[in-house]
């Protein structure tokens, strides 16, 4: 009939896309270099998600090591008793706030992808044009951050305690060993993520291989104290060094050694170490195990 509505004549693909040369061929990635908004979103996201819940995430964490504290310093602290020439409270604080700030960064991590899997919102970490390479950048850019943030609250909290003085030695150890002991237990946390299926795996992972070689790592003791076997073992475990690193930066001695030299093998192992980490983590996010199958 006259007064139907004449359909619009169909615009050939070809044709379209030359009305329109602003939008991109279908299938033809728009991120052909390195995605800046997309690696700043995913990382303000991940902060903003630990950061609502400051409370938990960082406070929390401060208060619990400021127990620790108080209940070895009143334990194994009483009448001025000294390791490497400081007081004992003085002693433990440094490998307390690095432990903290370790075990934190973990956490934020070992949440990430094995949240997503669970809930099935999966797709928001592997749907967006991000790269391997970007997606853990932000991923840990977030987790070091939450660290060094608990690591400060720690530090405030420490430093109303009596008998805790800190002063920092070196500071490119502290930097150094803070930053490479978070970001090492951030890419295990990261590998945990995509590994474990329910939260149930991830606190395993935390219970009988985080907690023991955290606590098995000098934090309350020098390790000539062992039997020679046992100090041989502590050598090998990477979170010593980061522990008696950190502390070498606030007191300018440690289980390491007394000097920078000395201490540099130890800042080495852990580099070289956390390249290996991430580039397994890479590997793995390359193949999409556990992920897109």
């Amino acid at each position: 009939m006259a007064d139907q509505p004449v359909p619009a004549p169909e615009i050939p693909v070809a044709a379209a896309r030359a009305l329109a040369p602003g939008f991109p061929t279908r299938g033809v990635p728009i991120f052909s270099g390195f995605n800046r908004l997309g690696l700043w979103t995913l990382y303000m996201k991940e902060v903003r998600r630990f950061f609502k819940v400051q409370t938990q995430t960082i406070w929390a964490p401060a208060m619990t090591t400021l127990l620790y504290l108080m209940i070895f310093t009143v334990a194994m602290g009483r009448d001025g008793r000294e390791v490497l020439g400081v007081s004992f409270a003085s002693f433990i604080a440094p490998g307390l706030i690095v432990m903290g700030m370790v075990n934190n960064a973990f956490a934020n991590t070992s949440f990430n992808f094995l949240a997503g899997k669970i809930q099935g919102t999966i797709v928001d970490y592997l749907m967006p044009p991000l790269s391997n390479a970007e997606l853990i950048l932000g991923l840990i850019g977030a987790a070091v951050t939450r660290a060094v943030l608990v690591g400060l609250a720690i530090t405030a909290a420490m430093l109303l305690w009596p008998g805790v003085h800190l002063s920092v030695a070196h500071p490119w150890a502290v930097l150094w060993f803070g930053l490479m002991g978070s970001v090492m237990l951030a890419v295990i946390g990261l590998i945990t993520s995509v590994w474990a299926e329910k939260f149930d795996h991830a606190a395993m992972i935390t219970n009988f291989v985080i907690t023991p070689l955290t606590m098995l790592s000098g934090t309350f003791y020098v390790i000539s104290n062992l039997a020679p076997a046992f100090q041989a073992v502590s050598r090998v475990n990477p979170f010593f060094y980061v522990i008696s690193g950190f502390r070498f930066g606030f007191l300018g001695q440690s289980d390491i050694g007394d000097t920078n030299m000395a201490v540099l093998n130890g800042a080495i192992y852990v580099g070289v170490l956390n390249v290996v980490l991430v580039g397994a983590l890479y590997g793995l996010l390359k193949s999409g195990w556990k992920l897109k199958s």
